[in-house]
Parts: C-alpha cells; structure tokens; sequence
C-alpha cells in the first residue's frame, strides 16, 4: 500500500517537474522585465545627490504627527526603489534623517507653495474677492499632511496696465478722458471728454483716485 501510495503520487510530481524545466526559460524573462521597470517617480529624483535635499516623491518617511507646532523636528526616512542618494562623506546610504519644521503643508509661506491663478475675479472690487485655488508644495520643501491642497486666495491677476502710464494720462490728457480709456473704461472716457473733463473737476478727481490706485483697469485686474 505504501509502494502503490508513492507511486501513485511520484508521476504528478515529476510532471510538475517537467513543466517546470520547460518554462524555466520563460520565467528569468518576466523577472528581468519587472526588475527593469523604472517607476515615474525615479525622474524627479536626482543621481547621486544628497539624501537630505531629496524631492519628498523619492524617500519613505515615518511622520511624526506628536512633534511640536512650529518647532524644529526630525524625521526618519528611506529612499524608494531605484534611487541613489548619498551622505555629507559621498557615500551611498539608504537611510537617513531630515530635520523640518512641525508644520502642515497648507500652514506654510506662500513662497513655499505654487497656486492656480485665476482671471475670472474682481481685483478692485470692495470687499476684494477671493477665489478658490489648488496649491502644491514645492519639490524642497518638506511638511506634514497633503502635499496638494485647496486655498482661498485673493484676486491678484493683471492684465498688463501700467499704473504710472494711467497716472501720466490722467495729468497730461485727462481733460479727454485718455486716462479711462486707457483702463477699458469707454463710458467714462466719453462723458469726460465731452464734457471737457467735467469742467476740470472730474479730471482733478481722477488724477487723485488714480494716483492712490481706487481706480484701475476695467477688467478687474491689478497693475503692474
């Protein structure tokens, strides 16, 4: 019974043996394409640079969310597959620290974050508009939390007025009304030239409201 029991069970087995060696070429083929396979984020990652400087898309760090608000804290991190960073001695290391400040990306300075811009808000309007915008983290810099998030942001757009050009018009060819439609003000710059700059009163008017920017371009834009 144990004869028949081992034999029984010995043709499966050297079946599967077989199977084996005939797809024993195939098989180094698939493990040389995975292991080849760069991942996307491998270009963002420059070679041989230090570890500590590396984008936050190349490293895997342990987040201290306990750290204190605003105060220095150091963080443990490992560089992704693929990616090759080296120390303050030139040589290559996995592992290593980054010391950043307790912070959640969206607390950061507005120069540390890149936002969409947009052209379909009010600048000079009372009070000034805010819009709703998507803010990413630049690659340097390293924080807490979502490294893209939403912002309310004031208006801040221009539509390539000069302020000391409708200055300038407003003193010299105010009286016509060159000033409003140089800022896209046709109406305005009709009644003022037809009425002579309103007697010169309008044009005094304008020179002040100009000069302390209550009146800019018609399109809701800043100057520059």
């Amino acid at each position: 019974a144990g004869s028949l029991m081992t034999t029984k069970h010995s043709q499966p087995q050297s079946t599967f043996a077989k199977s084996l060696t005939s797809t024993s070429t195939d098989t180094p083929y698939f493990k040389a394409a995975e292991s080849t396979e760069i991942p996307s984020y491998v270009t963002k990652c420059p070679s041989n640079g230090l570890c500590s400087r590396l984008p936050p898309d190349c490293m895997t760090c342990n987040t201290n969310y306990s750290c204190i608000y605003g105060k220095p804290a150091t963080f443990d991190c490992k560089v992704k597959p693929h990616v090759h960073c080296v120390d303050q001695n030139n040589l290559e290391q996995e592992n290593f620290t980054i010391n950043m400040t307790c912070q959640f990306c969206w607390q950061l300075a507005t120069t540390d974050y890149v936002c969409t811009n947009s052209t379909n808000c009010m600048t000079v309007s009372c009070p000034r508009q805010r819009y709703n915008a998507t803010c990413t983290v630049r690659d340097h810099i390293h924080c807490l939390g979502n490294r893209v998030f939403p912002k309310m942001l004031y208006c801040n757009w221009t539509g390539g007025y000069k302020w000391s050009t409708a200055l300038a018009l407003s003193i010299t060819l105010g009286g016509f009304g060159a000033d409003r439609f140089y800022l896209g003000q046709w109406r305005e710059g009709l009644g003022k030239l037809f009425s002579f700059g309103g007697l010169g009163i309008w044009t005094l008017i304008d020179v002040l409201l100009i000069g302390v920017g209550y009146v800019g371009p018609a399109d809701g834009s800043l100057y520059i």
